[in-house]
């Protein structure tokens, strides 16, 4: 049994996407097969450089929660046409160029100081927010709490789960939600398909807050975008 389970995982581990042919009696048989990037990222808009995770992350709130499907490139230019480029490339964009670029195309949004306790128990939605990586600001959308833990779409490490204590520590309590479409919002938070495939593995202490912002750091910088 043991050595059927390790093999199983050696195939798992090996495959690039969509499944691994196994030799059976009478016959092969096709396993799925999801790598942990895959799994990671099955509901999250990857950050392509190291002033986008804004964009990212307000594609991902969009695209997975809001059923307004846009890519990162999109959400970026159109932030861009109100901001102010240099600012954008040295910070990142604000939570004020995602409320504008929000309004005009129907939405109301707004930042918050909420607690943990009031997003999950009177809110209900989705919120993007700020995470502090080893003193990078970086955003983030939170898609549920469960007892004790935090799932968070990560721009630039895919789907994360923190302990509620992990999550705090580099946390201020700053959201920013999308205050229309209320429907939408609460249907899709904290649900059990966001859920599964992250409940078993905390992808928050596997990949060190230190492993994320040296991830960032190599990311393409500006002038490159």
């Amino acid at each position: 049994m043991v050595g059927c389970c390790l093999l199983f995982f050696c195939l798992a581990g090996n495959a690039a996407a969509g499944g691994v042919l196994l030799p059976g009696i009478g016959g092969s048989y096709q396993f799925p097969v999801e790598s942990y990037k895959e799994r990671r990222f099955r509901d999250v808009i990857k950050q392509q450089y190291d002033f986008s995770c804004g964009s990212a992350a307000l594609a991902t709130l969009l695209t997975y929660h809001y059923q307004f499907r846009v890519n990162e490139q999109e959400v970026f230019e159109g932030m861009l046409e109100h901001a102010d480029a240099e600012k954008v490339r040295r910070e990142g964009f604000s939570m004020l160029d995602m409320k504008r670029y929000l309004q005009a195309r129907g939405y109301k949004a707004d930042g918050f100081r909420l607690t943990l306790d009031q997003l999950n128990g009177t809110v209900k939605v989705p919120a993007v927010t700020i995470i502090n990586t080893n003193g990078y600001n970086h955003f983030v959308v939170v898609r549920g709490v469960r007892e004790d833990r935090v799932l968070v779409a990560d721009p630039a490490v895919g789907a994360r789960v923190f302990t509620r204590e992990e999550f705090e520590a580099g946390w201020n309590g700053l959201v920013f939600l999308i205050r229309s479409h209320a429907d939408a919002g609460r249907s899709s938070y904290n649900t059990d398909l966001a859920w599964q495939g992250h409940n078993e593995f905390r992808y928050g202490n596997f990949l060190r807050r230190q492993s994320v912002s040296q991830f960032l750091v190599g990311l393409p910088g500006q002038g490159n975008y």
